[in-house]
């Protein structure tokens, strides 16, 4: 018994702590999604000088358009925070149904384990340069699928070397004796006791994901002008950054912000003591049934 466990004191606090660590994250991905409707002035729209300063009904001055940063700004989170969520959810969800299968069919998991260590040779950049040119017309759904292609061996190999131990367990191979099917092996016997490593591993793959987005931003790979990318504002307003500097830090900020919470909340999950590893609710019947 963990010391959590046994103090509930322990466990509010830790649960608190959990919480501390959480929610900063989720304020701010709200913030992204009701940006639009917060936003000041219209995406494209002059306000101001170019480059003016924070002030004269810009909060944090013009871009190099005279277009209102901060309107800008609440603009463009939904869709970065939109696409690294995607990329979170399809990643992890590949490599927790390839791991699961990889450690109970031997052919599968030796075939894995070698793409997997073809595809993370190929360095991220040039792998997403290369989609790109491949998908011209592609953009940011180029963006996505390269993160996809590229996050997911690693991931993969990671849910494998959790799920190898559980395999080796005596109700996996009491399910295995019985006759039951991988499928039913790895989503009823394997996938519970992988919860927190599921959990911590959407969390990594969400900040991978906002960083792999704004480096192809930064890049002009996906989103292009008049588009308000966060990573695209700050390679758009790098010029004038002596003018007004809030038009790159801003954007600096908060793909920063968005990462670290992300990353907190990652660490709070997978920080949490391991459960036991719990046989089915089938295994247990047949144990206890004379």
């Amino acid at each position: 018994m963990s010391a959590a466990a046994g103090n509930p004191a322990g466990g509010a606090g830790s649960r608190g702590r959990a919480a501390r660590r959480i929610v900063p994250g989720l304020l701010l991905v709200l913030l992204a999604l009701t940006g639009p409707w917060l936003a000041a002035h219209p995406l494209d729209t002059p306000v101001t000088a170019p480059y003016a300063a924070a002030g004269d009904g810009a909060v944090l001055g013009g871009d190099q358009l005279g277009r209102d940063v901060l309107s800008r700004l609440l603009h463009g989170g939904a869709a970065l925070i939109g696409g690294a969520l995607l990329i979170a959810v399809v990643v992890t969800l590949l490599a927790t149904v390839l791991g699961c299968f990889a450690v109970l069919h031997p052919t599968l998991g030796r075939a894995v384990e070698r793409a997997a260590d073809v595809l993370i040779l190929l360095p991220p950049v040039l792998g997403i340069m290369l989609i790109a040119l491949a998908w011209p017309g592609g953009g940011r759904w180029a963006v996505i699928a390269a993160a996809v292609v590229l996050g997911t061996p690693y991931a993969v190999r990671l849910v494998a070397s959790a799920a190898a131990p559980l395999a080796r367990a005596g109700y996996v191979e009491a399910a295995t004796a019985r006759g039951e099917r991988l499928s039913y092996i790895a989503l009823r016997e394997l996938l519970p006791n992988l919860r927190s490593t599921v959990l911590a591993l959407f969390g990594l793959r969400f900040v991978e994901a906002v960083y792999v987005i704004s480096m192809a931003g930064f890049l002009q790979i996906g989103p292009q002008p008049p588009a308000a990318d966060w990573a695209l504002m700050v390679r758009e307003n790098a010029p004038g950054v002596l003018l007004n500097p809030w038009a790159v830090l801003a954007p600096s900020l908060a793909i920063a912000v968005l990462a670290i919470s992300f990353n907190l909340a990652s660490a709070s999950l997978s920080s949490r003591p391991p459960r036991r590893p719990r046989p089915s609710r089938s295994f247990r019947k047949a144990v206890t049934t004379p």
